[in-house]
């Protein structure tokens, strides 16, 4: 389980942003203050940190200094649109930098965008799926499931394309060109059914790959 150490002096967004991560499969400890996070990273490793700027006690920019000489990944969050704190920040080697307020969906997926960069975990997490993209491997709830090349390709399609509206003629285009075989649009459907089944809580009320009526798929 990847971990995220989340430094953050604001109680709701701790609150908040802790249960959403749980939710997506992270591990995630807090720190409102430098000389935590400090302690912490003494204490643990992490995979990546999320750090606010403005802290009450020292600044983002201090522990960015001590999480890059251990080799840590970094986003900053910050409410400042200031340029000049973008400019600092990036240049102390900060990954990423997201502006409050963020939508969790957004900041999720360049948290995913860079982990795959550091390349410190191959599994894909989402929901109560596990995707191991280096050895092929789908789990659900600790469980493997049994997915047909097809079915794993459509898969991992839709997690590449995270937050995208997938139409059925680039679903069809893209799934021919990996298969090599003819996939015409019954066939879609099926494998679509097949695929929601298999990792679907309820595939009657699809939460993980849901239907956008009279165009494509959607995985959010």
């Amino acid at each position: 389980m990847r971990k995220i150490l989340l430094v953050e002096d604001d109680t709701a967004i701790v609150r908040t942003l802790t249960d959403f991560l749980a939710g997506e499969g992270f591990e995630v400890a807090s720190a409102d203050s430098r000389m935590k996070a400090e302690s912490r990273m003494a204490e643990s490793s992490f995979d990546l940190l999320l750090l606010d700027v403005s802290l009450r006690s020292g600044n983002g920019f201090q522990v960015c200094e001590k999480a890059k000489e251990k080799g840590l990944p970094v986003i900053f969050l910050t409410a400042s649109a200031d340029e000049n704190s973008v400019v600092k920040g990036l240049d102390m080697g900060a990954d990423d930098y997201i502006p409050k307020p963020f939508r969790p969906r957004e900041l999720l997926s360049r948290i995913n965008n860079v982990l795959r960069r550091y390349g410190s975990e191959s599994k894909i997490r989402i929901g109560s799926l596990t995707v191991d993209t280096d050895k092929g491997i789908v789990e659900k709830k600790g469980q493997t499931l049994t997915l047909s090349a097809l079915e794993y390709r459509l898969l991992v399609l839709f997690i590449n394309n995270r937050g995208i509206l997938l139409s059925r003629n680039k679903l069809l285009e893209d799934i021919w060109d990996i298969a090599g075989d003819f996939v015409n649009d019954n066939t879609l459907t099926v494998y679509i059914k097949r695929l929601r089944e298999k990792i679907e809580d309820d595939p009657a009320k699809p939460e993980l790959i849901k239907t956008v009526r009279g165009i494509g798929y959607r995985m959010d």
